[in-house]
């Protein structure tokens, strides 16, 4: 008897619909923003402020963050609350590039960094030897968020810690650390952090053309990102990650080991954010210990709550959302900010679970079905 059975082909990486939405996103990044901020003229409509670049620029490494909490958690169904520092970690590694870059147009005239002068340091601390490198900079942008997640990673998921015990302790984990970056002895500039950067690769950074250089980067990382989420997710390791995230113990049972799964995808969720924290630094113009505080990572979470957790694109939208809303409010009712966030947050979580993208999904379908 001849055997009809064919193994059922993978899913597309995207729809044709979804396709345009890239284009069009990728169009927007790369030559609409660029046009509106550098040729439109100040007083026109359609001009793109400095301001708003770089107000875009921030939320969209938020974004890269959002989409890899995305990938840990409403992939993996591992909630962690100190993504934060991994974050953090990019933008130290960055941070330290940036200020060897002053080199001697600091305040002390020295080639040391202007707060190690300030505490009477005669050389630079072992951690800063390779800081004035550029290409091993971007290593340890990816390496050292990526070593510390594999590390804490290898020795929680091997002790089957899951759930919400792996949140505490995920979030002692960037508690710890921010209390020790405050520091002055670890030579990362205690309280005040890096701040007042000059250059990068030798090009002054306080330029409009080198903002949008870095806005256009940010937004082409957000997009290279996203399509790697997207075929990381239709692979076969996506669908088996997906079974862990529903039923750990039945996998386990199939023959698959978890942990490797669990490990991977922490570790490259920690490196995304390391490239997000990279590029943060040198667009807001500062990186200090309250990066990591316990509060920015629980925002991470609920940016992909309020966008919709497991979807990849509803996190983007959700660290896009909030942020808008927060750089709205701060300004027009600060007092008020932190009690819409908690709402927002109990809100989506009783009437929303599946976040904005879900709420959309649902009134498409309703939509459809009244015109049937």
């Amino acid at each position: 008897m001849r055997n009809n059975f064919q193994l059922p082909q993978a899913a597309p990486l995207m729809s044709a619909n979804g396709w345009r939405a890239f284009i069009i996103a990728l169009i927007a990044v790369c030559v609409l923003a660029p046009l509106m901020n550098l040729f439109v003229p100040a007083n026109s409509f359609f001009h793109l402020s400095d301001y708003a670049v770089a107000l875009i620029g921030k939320i969209m490494c938020y974004a890269i963050c959002a989409l890899a909490m995305d990938l840990v958690w409403g992939i993996g169904g591992i909630l962690s609350l100190g993504h934060g520092l991994f974050f953090a970690l990019g933008g130290y590694a960055m941070g330290m590039y940036l200020m060897r870059q002053i080199g001697r147009d600091g305040n002390y005239k020295s080639d040391l960094p202007d707060f190690m002068v300030f505490l009477d340091w005669k050389t630079l601390p072992w951690h800063w030897t390779f800081s004035d490198s550029f290409i091993l900079t971007l290593i340890s942008v990816v390496a050292v968020p990526g070593i510390v997640a594999f590390i804490f990673g290898f020795f929680a998921f091997r002790s089957r810690i899951k759930g919400v015990y792996f949140s505490i302790i995920t979030q002692a984990m960037t508690f710890a650390a921010m209390l020790l970056f405050f520091r002055n002895e670890t030579g990362f500039g205690g309280n005040n952090g890096f701040t007042d950067f000059k250059r990068i690769l030798g090009i002054p950074i306080a330029t409009q053309e080198m903002r949008m250089i870095l806005f256009v980067m940010t937004g082409l990382t957000l997009l290279a990102f996203f399509l790697f989420a997207r075929w990381l997710v239709n692979s076969k390791y996506g669908r088996v990650l997906q079974a862990i995230r529903d039923a750990e113990s039945r996998v386990m049972f199939c023959g698959y080991s978890t942990l490797q799964y669990k490990l991977t995808i922490w570790t490259i969720s920690a490196m995304m954010c390391g490239v997000a924290g990279a590029l943060y630094v040198p667009q807001v113009g500062i990186i200090n210990p309250s990066e990591m505080s316990p509060a920015n990572s629980i925002e991470i979470a609920i940016w992909t709550a309020v966008g919709g957790r497991g979807t990849l694109i509803g996190p983007i939208a959700g660290a896009f959302i909030v942020n808008g809303a927060k750089s709205w409010l701060t300004v027009v009712a600060p007092s008020i900010w932190l009690y819409f966030l908690g709402l927002l947050f109990v809100a989506v979580t009783l009437y929303m679970p599946g976040g904005v993208v879900g709420l959309i999904q649902q009134l498409s379908k309703k939509l459809t079905g009244g015109e049937k």
